[in-house]
Formats: structure tokens, C-alpha cells, sequence
């Protein structure tokens, strides 16, 4: 078994991904392949021994579709030609088309003219061969396969006004300007529709690229002697030993053989406060070295690195992630065999029928009647149905600052029966806040005075709120006389010639301090709620204690008791300490909380839940959130978050609005139900069409007023109705009430 993972480039639908999907399952020694239309990527898995490759490749090439490796550097570079090669196309496209209707616009003023019957066939002509002569050898591929999709649908159209403007040329009867316009207008829509198909896909998440921009390019490496060099990281070898200094990024995964600091794994792991780092721990790379020097020999290089399964995992999930046949998509399954039987029987109705029934075949009839139905049958505005609805919802989810960035969200947010939510920066703010103080003699505002006086040369982030506890509540914040920082343990300053010393209960127990029994209580207390502690002791007596955590958001519960109203179940997903986790989600009311769990175990807890049948929304911020996101059926960011976690989403809500989430569910509940109506008002246009040209009495312009017509009351019933009510004066409703 070998495993063929590509990006696939020139998908623009969910039959798209039928097509692939039947083309490789033809090949003799495909086992299963996965299309994630979303994100244009394959993954393929193939008995070696009985097909190549080479044979996979050539196969998504003959389809019309541009397969190459995933996550290079000169894969986004590709992509963005790709985009700029659609641009083109398009705008060729649509200055052909404009020709083509300034020639009907002459011909309906000034009446029939050899001029204006060459005029059309040679832009018919030329769009076919130019700009658009990838929809009929895409049509040719898909065909060969027996695959019907709307490339076939497209191209078949476009011949049937082709064959009509030929045989009008020789048999007056069939105007031939009308179906030469009638193909320029197709395969012109089609191209221009292609075009914002690829914007929509390159535009979309480029996150493992960011992901592996956290590394750092280069490292401090030691030599035999000690002496420093800088090397690439790509140069690192398993037992390097490399010097990170304060504030600079870990470069890779080893083991401390030196020093000790606090570490910021927040970005890499979701953990809200730094973590004490000493002699023979762990690290990640892509974590902050906060306060200390460290030493750290090289344990995991490459592929192995922490960061590099991150990547390949968001990789894989991007594949893996459930695809969803789109509504319209659905339709169109139906349509396009509809309309090619409906020809076929038009056909035979007005030639064979004719014979058997008026003894004489009706020649010209029965070909109006074949082409009419191919030419009338191209949706035009099926295809605009959706696109035209995603906007109108994007443009009303932007004005509440709700960034909806894919169209799958639309269709899959309002059938989500599930969301699994990250803690850290989600839930909760993220960083450390003050939430108690503990007094042994005295009052608390001297034990926070002397915190905060020593802790002001600090750049810890436990410090930081520490300080800032203590301007908040207006405490004396006195000049320190030195300051010492205890890498790992904590610090010493000389207050007002007080020595003052805060740090963990191990530092108290190291310095031989008096008093820590009486903190027990407080201690126990403070830590089964997931909080820290820390000390303070001046002159070598205990004066109190701090205790610091990762507050929940206001507006968090108001979210919970929402979702609960609509019937969503909620699970609390964390690489935190499940202590913490619990009490979490004791005040939340979530009653499913998985704690400590790796990105990979994110993502398997997603899975688990799809393979049960769920439809599952992942809400997080956080670089570990990212194989998550995308492996979730709709993926949530916070606008607060990483740049990595929001490329991955298909929802952005603005800053810390969790309420936000809620809103998102109606819009894209009613961007739905207008896609629906988007579609019933083409389909009307279409199907009148349709059966008016199986009379083989329908004249081509009718066609090319048709398209229009539709796409006018389509983009009319887009604009004049609005998705969700909006209170100017409370920007962000939460109630369901509101929101339907």
C-alpha cells in the first residue's frame, strides 16, 4: 500500500470531485481515494505494484485538473499563477461576450446582415478556441469516463449553438447569429464563473506554510569547545546542543542540559501560563523562551519535530475532512442527465415521431428541439444561485464583523449538531489575571504592594499580572533597590531594604522560610480550582500568598446557554490539566471536558465524533487548534487568535464575541434557505426554457434573454432581501429570538 497526496488545481464544484473520485476508482490498484474540494487536495491510496504514479497524474491531468505536491514553497507561487491565468480567461472571456451583445444590440436595430452572422461566428469561434477551450476538453475527459458533470453541460451547449450557427450558414432556416451569440454567452459565463471558483480556493487557507513560519530559520549552535556558531535549523542533527537565550524562539525539540527559564508553549500547546523549564526537560520548538538561558541538545529533527507533524497533520485533515455534496451540486446530479434525455427524446419527437405519426420527419423542428434544450438547458443562474447568497451573507456577517470565509460553511454550519471548543484564549482570555490574595499578618494590600514592587523588572507573564492587579486596585507600587531573577524559581528584590522573595512553594521550602503550613488551606483550595500560587516572604517570613489563573470570558456562558437552547451538545476539548479543564467547565455547565490532549488528539476527538454520525463545528485560537479546524465538518476561529488557527477556519468571529458563534449559525441557516430560493427561481427560468425549446419552436434569442432575465431576478431576490435583522444598538444579538 503507498499513498499519493497532491493538490489538485481547476476544481470548481462538488461534482468536481465525483469525477475524480470515479475517474481513480477505474484504475486498476486504486484501494480509496478522499477529494477535499475545499482546500483542492487528493489523497490517494494504491497498490505500488499495480499502478504508477505516473498513471494517477496522468489521469487527474486528462481530467482538466492540475495536480502537484502539497505544502512547497513553489506551490503558492503556482497557485497565484493559477489565479492570474483564471483572471485572464475571465476578462478575455468578458470582452468577447460584450462584442458579441453590441453585435445582437446592431443586429436588432438595424435588422439581419451577413456582417453580424461571420461577427458571431468568429467570436463563438474564438471563445471556443481561446479562453474557453478548456471547458470542452475538460467535457471530452469527463465524457470518456461516463462522467456527466457541468462541464459536459457547458461544452454540449456550447457545440449545440456551435452546430446550429454551422448548419445555419447552409440551411437558412436556423438562425445562425443567434446560436453563434448563444455560445459565446455559455462558455463566456462559464469562464468567468471558473474564475471566482479559483479565487475563492487560493484565497483559502495557506496555514502549514505560517505554521512551519514559527521555526526559526536559524539556531545557536555549540560546538566541541563551546564556541557559538550560526547554523540553519535545516542543518540540526539529533544531539546538537544549541543556546536560546531570553526572549528568542526555542528553534527545535530537545532536552534542557542547561540552565532553566519559564517557557510560553501557549501558541504551540494552548497551556495559558509558562512553564518552568529546568535541567533534562522537554521543549518544543516554536515556544518563547521567556527569562533564562538555556542549553538544549537536539532529541527530534525534521519530520519528527513537533511542529512538522502539526503541518503534516493539518495536511491530512484538510483531506480527510467529510465533503459535502453543496445543493446545487445535488441539483445538477439531477439536471444534466434531465437535459441531455430531454433532447435526445425532442430529437426523436419531431423526426421519428413526426414520420410514424404525420408520414414526414420535421427536420428543422427536431433540430430547434435538440439544440433549443441544450442551449436553454446551461444554468446560467443555477450557478450564481449560491455564490450570490454566500456574498450577500458574507457582506451582512462583515458589517457585524463575522468574516465567513467558505462556501461549504454556508451549506454544513446549520446542520451542526456538535462543537467542540478549545479553552485556552477561547473560553478563556489566555493569559494569567490575579484572582485572590492571601494574608498571613496584616492585609492583603501589602502582600500585593510587595509583589508588585519586585515583581516591576519582571518580564514574566505571572509578574505582569501581578502589576497589573495592582494599578487596577490602586495599590503602592514602591521602587526596587535590585532585582534578582531566579530562572525557574522566581525572583529576589530589596524593597525599602526589605529583602523580598516571590516564587513557588519549592523556592519557600529551598530558602528555608517560616510559615508555609499555614498556607495550607489556602494552597489546596487555590490548586483544586487549577490555579497558581505564589509566594511572598520579606526578610525570610511568609507575609501571604497570590493566587494567579486564566479567567473565563463574560460572555462564555451566554454562548453555552445558547447552544444548549438549540440542541447542540458541547464538548470542552484542552491541552490543559484536567483539574483546570473541570473547573472550567463547572462554570460553564459543560459536562464533556477531554483535557490534555496533543493537536493529533484534538483531531482524532473530532474525528471520532464525525465517524459517529455527527456534524461537528471546532472552535479554537490556537496553532494546536489547527489540524482540528480543518478536520472539523465547519472550523471556528477566534479574531483574537493565531494567524495559523484563523487561515484554517472557515468562520472568523470578531475579537473576543463569543456570542458571535451564535449568529454565524443563522446566517448561515438563511443563507441556505435564500440559496434554496435562488435556485427555485432559476430552475423556473431553466425549465420553462427548456420545455418551450422541446416544442423545436423556440428561437436561440430566447436563450440569451433567458440567461439574462434569470440572472436579473436571481441577483434582484439577493439583494432586496436581507439574511438577519440587525439592532444598530446592539451589535452583536445572542438571542435565538434575535437571530431567526
Amino acid at each position: 500500500m503507498s499513498t499519493l497526496h497532491m493538490k489538485v488545481g481547476g476544481m470548481h464544484c462538488s461534482l468536481c470531485t465525483k469525477s475524480i473520485d470515479r475517474a481513480l476508482g477505474k484504475l486498476d490498484g486504486v484501494i480509496d481515494n478522499q477529494v477535499s474540494i475545499a482546500h483542492e487536495e487528493v489523497l490517494i491510496n494504491y497498490d505500488a505494484g499495480r499502478v504508477r504514479p505516473e498513471t494517477l497524474l496522468r489521469t487527474l491531468n486528462d481530467l482538466g485538473f492540475a495536480p502537484r505536491e502539497t505544502d512547497h514553497d513553489d506551490t503558492f507561487a503556482e497557485e497565484e499563477q493559477d489565479l492570474k491565468n483564471a483572471k485572464r480567461i475571465a476578462l478575455i472571456a468578458g470582452g468577447l461576450v460584450s462584442l458579441a451583445s453590441v453585435l445582437m444590440i446592431l443586429r436588432v436595430w438595424q435588422g439581419a446582415s451577413p456582417i453580424f452572422v461571420f461577427g458571431q461566428a468568429i467570436l463563438a469561434i474564438l471563445t471556443a478556441v481561446w479562453p474557453a477551450s478548456f471547458v470542452l476538453r475538460n467535457a471530452w475527459q469527463s465524457l470518456r469516463r461516463g462522467i456527466l458533470n457541468q462541464d459536459v453541460l457547458a461544452a454540449s451547449a456550447a457545440v449545440g449553438g456551435l452546430v446550429g450557427g454551422v448548419t445555419g450558414l447552409i440551411w437558412p432556416a436556423f438562425p445562425a447569429d443567434a446560436f453563434f451569440g448563444a455560445t459565446t454567452f455559455i462558455l463566456a459565463f462559464h469562464c468567468v464563473g471558473g474564475f471566482a471558483s479559483i479565487l475563492v480556493h487560493v484565497r483559502s487557507s495557506q496555514s502549514v506554510r505560517k505554521l512551519m513560519d514559527l521555526q526559526p530559520e536559524q539556531a545557536t549552535r555549540l560546538d566541541a569547545n563551546g564556541q557559538e556558531e550560526e547554523i540553519s535549523v535545516d542543518r540540526l542533527q539529533q544531539g546538537d546542543h544549541v543556546r536560546v537565550r531570553p526572549g528568542q524562539r526555542i528553534p527545535i525539540d530537545g532536552k534542557v542540559i542547561q540552565g532553566s527559564s519559564a517557557v510560553d508553549q501557549q501558541l504551540v500547546t494552548g497551556e495559558p501560563l509558562p512553564r518552568e523549564i529546568n535541567k533534562d526537560d522537554e521543549v518544543i520548538g516554536g515556544s518563547l523562551n521567556v527569562n533564562g538561558s538555556l542549553v538544549i541538545e537536539v532529541t527530534r529533527v525534521g519530520e519528527d519535530a513537533f511542529l512538522h507533524k502539526v503541518a503534516r497533520q493539518v495536511a491530512e485533515a484538510r483531506v480527510m475532512k467529510p465533503g459535502i455534496l453543496r445543493f446545487v451540486d445535488r441539483i445538477l446530479n439531477m439536471y444534466v442527465p434531465t437535459v441531455f434525455t430531454l433532447a435526445a427524446t425532442g430529437g426523436l419527437a419531431w423526426s421519428l415521431g413526426s414520420w410514424l405519426f404525420a408520414g414526414e420527419p420535421d427536420w428543422v423542428r427536431a433540430g430547434f428541439a435538440v439544440l433549443g434544450v441544450l442551449v436553454m438547458g446551461y444554468p446560467c443562474a443555477l450557478g450564481m444561485a449560491t455564490p450570490l447568497a454566500i456574498i450577500r451573507a458574507s457582506g451582512e456577517a462583515a458589517e457585524q464583523g463575522i468574516l465567513m470565509r467558505s462556501g461549504e460553511a454556508f451549506q454544513v454550519l446549520r446542520l451542526v449538531d456538535t462543537i467542540v471548543v478549545d479553552k485556552t484564549g477561547t473560553l478563556t482570555e489566555g493569559k494569567p489575571k490575579l484572582t485572590s490574595v492571601w494574608a498571613k499578618e496584616g492585609n492583603r494590600e501589602d502582600v500585593l504592594s510587595f509583589a508588585a514592587s519586585a515583581e516591576q523588572l519582571s518580564e514574566h507573564p505571572l509578574a505582569q499580572a501581578i502589576i497589573t492587579a495592582a494599578s487596577e486596585e490602586q495599590v503602592s507600587i514602591k521602587e526596587a533597590q535590585s532585582f534578582n531573577a531566579l530562572s525557574g524559581w522566581g525572583i529576589e528584590a530589596e524593597i525599602d531594604h526589605q529583602t523580598v522573595l516571590i516564587g513557588s512553594e519549592r523556592l519557600m521550602k529551598e530558602r528555608g522560610i517560616d510559615g508555609l503550613e499555614s498556607t495550607c488551606q489556602f494552597l489546596n483550595q487555590q490548586q483544586q480550582q487549577g490555579q497558581t500560587v505564589v509566594f511572598v516572604s520579606v526578610n525570610n517570613k511568609l507575609i501571604g500568598a497570590v493566587a494567579l489563573a486564566d479567567r473565563v470570558k463574560n460572555d462564555a456562558k451566554q454562548m453555552m446557554v445558547n447552544l444548549q437552547k438549540r440542541g447542540i451538545r458541547v464538548v470542552m476539548a484542552t491541552g490543559d490539566h484536567l483539574r483546570v479543564a473541570e473547573t472550567v467547565g463547572e462554570q460553564l455547565g459543560i459536562s464533556d471536558v477531554q483535557a490534555q490532549l496533543l493537536p493529533e488528539d484534538k483531531r482524532n476527538l473530532v474525528r471520532q465524533l464525525q465517524q459517529q454520525g455527527r456534524r461537528v463545528a471546532f472552535v479554537g485560537d490556537g496553532i494546536n487548534d489547527a489540524p482540528s479546524l480543518m478536520q472539523a465538518d465547519v472550523s471556528i476561529a477566534i479574531g483574537t487568535g493565531t494567524d495559523i488557527a484563523i487561515d484554517a477556519a472557515d468562520v472568523v468571529i470578531p475579537g473576543e464575541k463569543l456570542p458571535a458563534v451564535i449568529q454565524a449559525h443563522g446566517l448561515a441557516s438563511n443563507s441556505y434557505k435564500m440559496t434554496v430560493r435562488n435556485v427555485l427561481l432559476a430552475l423556473t427560468f431553466n425549465g420553462v426554457g427548456i420545455f418551450a425549446a422541446f416544442t423545436g419552436l423556440l428561437h436561440p434569442m430566447w436563450a440569451m434573454l433567458a440567461m439574462a432575465l434569470s440572472l436579473t431576478t436571481v441577483l434582484g431576490h439577493t439583494l432586496l432581501n436581507r439574511m438577519v435583522e440587525v439592532d444598530h444598538k446592539q451589535p452583536t444579538p445572542v438571542s435565538t429570538k434575535e437571530i431567526t
